[in-house]
């Protein structure tokens, strides 16, 4: 909120009528903020309305403060999916509203500067649009302007599957009993990000995740095939079936990292990543599979998504996970170690069963539609790591400076009829 206050910018906020007198109280020193009992009073005197709500509840809070909205203002949203927002929109806002939504492309405690601010120009003029531009112009983000079907396409294609691996991760280490960070098989720059970013996950509020997963018919396609890609190559493993497990990953590594992209620095190297580390004092790497990396591929290719198509819309987590993932798709000796592993170690098999059940688990979870048992399922898991998590952002945070710094000066191919602007 800081870098709009300016002297010729007033913000009128709300949160929940009983919430009220808290955030009073949270900034009575803040003379540019204009704090009120409801979102009625706020609809009724601002210039552009942004509605802060969850996907799940949205349709709800726009009907009951949405006939208030000043005449000619400009009504926007923050949610992660765009479809049941502006269908709410467009539903209970009064014709003389224009409607511009908004969508910051990364987590909290990352500088925005840089960062992908997507703005979506649903019925509105260009006077407006270069209105919200100007509004948020001190966040030095790069806009991106997209319709609201192709950001929930995009989002999906960059985030959906992205959160079902870290989420799996942290309910197979919970089935396990596990702490990973005190587990030798975690040690290493790849297992630093998966242990930190997971955390970093789990330390948000559920239904950051829940609404973009279950109401973006997409990401719901693709987690399906997410936790239907875990499923198969386990089976490859399990049973032995060297040369098919070797053919199908070797395949989707072609897919992905195929010619046009061979070009671009690797993201990420293992050695870059081994000082964000939450395990003391053990240092010797043990055997690892990676399967939830193998089955990222996996899912990417039988999806038709080349991840490098959406860069210029891409989180921080995102570019994080695709730069492990490259890192060890690009080295082939790598690679090829991870594979006899994959075939011939048992050492951590009840490790990686235990994430398959949890990559189904989650995506039968997606599909009902359960927010409810969204709900209960990552606060579950969240209590399990809560003494670790200040620590995981933390480092969480130092290796997002990490990749964003190394990524600011690196073009990527962009498609989806996207256009940007800094």
């Amino acid at each position: 909120m800081e870098p709009l206050l300016t002297p010729e910018c007033r913000i009128n906020a709300c949160d929940r009528p009983a919430n009220y007198e808290s955030l009073k109280r949270e900034f009575v020193s803040e003379q540019n903020i204009n704090i009120l009992p409801n979102g009625h009073l706020v609809s009724r005197i601002s210039d552009y309305i942004i509605y802060s709500v969850e996907a799940e509840a949205i349709d709800k809070v726009v009907a009951e403060y949405g006939p208030s909205t000043k005449v000619g203002a400009i009504v926007g949203g923050q949610t992660s999916c765009k479809a049941p927002e502006l269908a709410a929109f467009d539903k209970n806002l009064p014709n003389d509203v224009e409607i511009i939504s908004c969508h910051s492309l990364h987590g909290p405690n990352v500088n925005p500067k840089g960062q992908p601010l997507v703005l979506i120009k649903h019925r509105a003029s260009d006077e407006s649009l270069r209105f919200v531009e100007n509004l948020f112009a001190s966040f030095q983000s790069k806009y991106v302007y997209l319709s609201g079907v192709m950001h929930d396409r995009i989002t999906a294609d960059t985030q959906a599957v992205t959160h079902a691996a870290f989420l799996s991760m942290g309910t197979a280490w919970h089935a396990n009993n596990q702490f990973p960070w005190e587990v030798a098989r975690y040690v290493g720059g790849i297992e630093n990000v998966k242990i930190n970013i997971t955390l970093r996950i789990y330390a948000n509020k559920w239904h950051v995740y829940a609404g973009l997963a279950i109401l973006n018919p997409a990401a719901k396609m693709q987690i399906r095939q997410y936790a239907q890609s875990v499923t198969e190559l386990f089976k490859l493993m399990l049973g032995g079936h060297r040369e098919e497990f070797r053919a199908r990953v070797k395949a989707a590594g072609a897919a992905v990292f195929k010619s046009g992209t061979t070009q671009h620095e690797l993201l990420l190297r293992d050695e870059v990543l081994d000082r964000f580390s939450l395990s003391k004092g053990m240092s010797e790497r043990m055997p690892n599979n990676h399967l939830s990396l193998l089955a990222i591929v996996d899912c990417w290719w039988k999806l038709g998504i080349v991840p490098y198509d959406h860069m210029i819309c891409s989180t921080p987590l995102f570019r994080l996970w695709l730069g492990v993932t490259e890192y060890l798709f690009r080295n082939e000796d790598l690679l090829n170690e991870v594979l006899d592993i994959a075939i011939d170690d048992n050492t951590f098999r009840s490790d990686d069963l235990e994430f398959t059940f949890a990559a189904r688990a989650w995506s039968e979870c997606v599909s009902f539609g359960d927010f409810a048992s969204y709900r209960d399922r990552f606060e579950k898991i969240q209590s399990y790591f809560a003494p670790r998590i200040p620590e995981a952002v933390r480092l969480g945070n130092e290796m997002m400076k990490t990749i964003l710094d190394k990524t600011t000066t690196t073009t990527y191919a962009t498609t989806g009829n996207a256009t940007s602007s800094s």
